[in-house]
């Protein structure tokens, strides 16, 4: 049809016309979330192609012939035969504060019935890690609200450290009690749950309602049912978000739950793509693949904001062995580790943590200073205490120094119990160990420990007093707590 100018057609003005040549490639396999695609000869590594019938997959294998690829989003009809294209463009997801407080799954779709996130801000999955130049030194602590750790393992904004140890330890219930301390700390978080039943990830979302940790928190779920694309895909989803929150500046916290479900996952899909496997099936890039994800967490120089990122990753051990491939692999990634011993959890010592076999690499220098000069002793204290009690299972006669001694010990392994959803506060932190350090609970009664400390708690909550005020002042009101509890 004419236009109103009379002509037939209205050509625009910047238009050229000129040879456009694109490809377009074929799918020749589909199986257990993997295609097979012949006819793209430039496509890149990580790039997402489009399929016919509205699917999509992302490059993960690039070989002479034809490409591997994992089907990200995977449609009924998705079959051999049909055509596929390049895209161009990376894998990236959603990212901002309209992702707080949500359920996603690890392409940024909402799990939680909810529509989807509506800031416009996308972040890519896979990108290289701060330069070192751009990072600080690690100095400002992350208060996990747990006695044993906030004293002898301190971790700090912008540290890795590994939760380890056996299923059914607590690993989980750890780590989400850190969430729940960060509450009022302006501290961001994002848990990403890795081949996670749905039961379980039910019970974690109900938890962090109930404590009112949604507002800050995002979860990325890939739960266990889903394809193994998806489940390789997760942590770096989470950590894709919670890197957004750093570079503006702001803290951040990131739990990985768990990286051996993760590796499984790329063990699963490199073995499907045909990769030569090497120790244990892994490929040989297994170590590769969670080092690079886990230097992206760190702590940004003044200059670029000094937002941080601090990563608990979860690693699952059989029988306590630390020395396994994926364990080993951690362990020299991470700044320390935690570790949660069958034996401590069987005997009713919750969290189940072994002051032995843990260490932060970080130290003293994530704590407070009144906080770390009272912690000074109190790891060699335990450490001698649990030397002298496995002396005296031979029936020593022990001079009442040493039964001194034991008692006290047995003194501070009850204030190590601590129940789950009880995070403490720095303030009753330093009030627990001002009491210890001097002698005021040695007489108590083990029964009432914990009602003792609660109300240390609850006295250095409600006061006025400064982690910076004198150790005098601190120590008259710890004596006048313990005066109104007795």
């Amino acid at each position: 049809m004419p236009s109103d100018s009379g002509k037939l057609f209205d050509l625009n003005p910047n238009y050229s016309i000129s040879t456009r040549i694109s490809e377009q490639g074929t799918v020749v396999s589909v199986g257990d979330g993997i295609i097979w695609v012949q006819g793209l000869p430039t496509a890149m590594m990580d790039e997402v192609i489009y399929l016919e019938d509205g699917s999509s997959a992302l490059v993960f294998l690039l070989d002479p012939e034809k490409l591997g690829a994992i089907v990200l989003e995977q449609k009924a009809s998705l079959s051999s035969g049909i055509s596929a294209r390049r895209s161009g463009r990376r894998l990236d997801i959603s990212i901002g504060d309209s992702v707080l407080g949500r359920v996603l799954d690890p392409l940024g779709r909402p799990l939680d019935g909810k529509p989807a996130p509506t800031d416009q801000q996308r972040g890519r999955l896979e990108v290289t890690s701060p330069a070192i130049l751009d990072r600080d030194f690690v100095s400002a602590p992350l208060y996990t609200g747990n006695r044993i750790i906030d004293s002898q393992i301190p971790i700090g904004k912008g540290q890795r450290q590994l939760i380890i140890g056996d299923n059914g330890l607590g690993k989980t219930s750890l780590a989400v009690d850190t969430i729940l301390r960060q509450q009022g700390e302006n501290v961001r978080c994002v848990y990403v749950s890795i081949g996670q039943t749905r039961s379980s990830v039910a019970t974690l979302i109900d938890t962090l309602q109930e404590q009112g940790a949604m507002e800050y928190t995002t979860l990325v779920v890939a739960e266990a049912n889903e394809l193994s694309g998806c489940r390789y895909l997760a942590p770096f989803s989470g950590c894709a978000i919670a890197e957004h929150w750093m570079q503006r500046g702001q803290d951040t916290l990131i739990i990985y739950d768990d990286l051996t479900q993760h590796a499984q996952a790329y063990r699963e899909l490199s073995l499907l793509l045909h990769r030569p496997p090497g120790r244990e099936a892994y490929p040989g890039d297994i170590f590769y693949l969670h080092s690079r994800l886990l230097e992206r967490s760190t702590v940004f120089s003044k200059e670029l904001g000094g937002g941080s990122m601090t990563a608990l990753p979860i690693v699952e051990t059989k029988q306590g062995e630390i020395s396994a491939y994926i364990p080993t692999n951690l362990i020299s990634i991470t700044d320390g580790q935690i570790y949660l011993d069958q034996k401590l959890f069987a005997a009713g010592m919750l969290p189940a943590i072994d002051v032995t076999r843990s260490v932060s690499r970080i130290g003293g220098k994530a704590q407070h200073a009144a906080i770390k000069k009272e912690a000074g002793r109190i790891r060699l204290d335990y450490l001698q205490f649990l030397e002298l009690e496995a002396f005296t299972r031979f029936g020593t006669r022990l001079e009442p120094a040493m039964e001194a001694k034991l008692k006290r010990g047995r003194v501070l392994r009850q204030i190590m119990v601590q129940d789950r959803l009880t995070p403490v506060s720095a303030a009753a932190q330093l009030a627990w160990l001002i009491a210890y350090n001097d002698k005021l609970l040695d007489d108590c009664d083990l029964k009432r420990i914990h009602a003792v400390l609660q109300q240390l708690e609850t006295g250095a909550n409600q006061s006025s007093l400064a982690l910076d005020a004198s150790r005098d002042q601190w120590r008259d009101q710890i004596k006048l707590w313990l005066a109104a509890e007795t």
